[in-house]
């Protein structure tokens, strides 16, 4: 689990997240959602240390990560996994290379054991034999299996996902959508996806977190979205609603 509690960060003065607090269930796919420049990505960011917050705390289980030295950050660190907008993989690396990265840098196993972690999780996320494709030789789903891959290859208790479905087609994103959600189960992981797509909100949200104008305004589950009277979330779903219908047109 991870709890944020009273969160406030600001950049040249412009408050960006105010008093948040929220928190994050193990073996969950929490979510967080809002409009673009509402605060949800510094938020998720400041979950992982990138950016320092202002004031408040950050709990990972019982240990405030806001308040640890370089060696106790580097300990939990080892502990997440994360899923970058682009997939952010090594253009210069194999698919092997890319997923075994963090085996080279965090573990003192042998070449062998390595290599038998970097083929489980291929498995995993069904990419079976890709081990010498290159990133320009896999299509977009495929990046984002590599980068799945790749953020447990370290069996993390954390798993932080930045737009996992940018730049995909629907059905893919559901796949992925699917395939976090498995992995997050099945490892008993406390998975934060930051999204603005509704096919996911309304998908996977087990716990979802409305951020807007960089406050915490609605807290709930896919179930209660449809039915909820808070009237920015309304308007942030119909609009998302509106948008998607108009990039079906094109």
């Amino acid at each position: 689990m991870i709890r944020a509690e009273h969160i406030t960060k600001s950049f040249d003065g412009r408050v960006v997240l105010d008093d948040v607090s929220a928190t994050f269930e193990q073996g969950k796919t929490n979510l967080i959602i809002g409009r673009s420049g509402s605060g949800k990505t510094v938020f998720l960011k400041s979950l992982v240390g990138l950016h320092p917050v202002d004031s408040g705390d950050i709990y990972y289980g019982d240990t405030c990560f806001t308040r640890l030295g370089f060696r106790e950050l580097k300990a939990i660190r080892r502990d997440m996994g994360m899923i970058f907008q682009g997939g952010a993989l090594l253009d210069s690396s194999n698919v092997e290379e890319n997923i075994k990265l963090p085996l080279d840098l965090f573990t003192t196993q042998s070449e062998r054991e390595k290599m038998k972690r970097v083929n489980f999780c291929l498995d995993r996320v069904n990419l079976q034999g890709a081990n010498h494709l290159y990133p320009s030789e896999l299509s977009g789903g495929m990046v984002k299996r590599v980068a799945i891959a790749r953020a447990i290859v370290l069996n993390p208790k954390y798993l932080f996902c930045d737009e996992p479905n940018s730049g995909l087609d629907p059905m893919t994103s559901v796949v992925i959508d699917h395939l976090i959600q498995e992995i997050t189960k099945e490892y008993n992981i406390t998975t934060i996806i930051n999204t603005h797509d509704m096919n996911s909100v309304m998908g996977i949200g087990e716990k979802i977190i409305y951020i807007h104008e960089g406050k915490k305004w609605w807290e709930g589950c896919s179930a209660d979205v449809l039915t909820s009277s808070n009237r920015e979330l309304n308007e942030f779903v119909f609009a998302s609603e509106l948008a998607k219908a108009a990039r079906a047109k094109l």
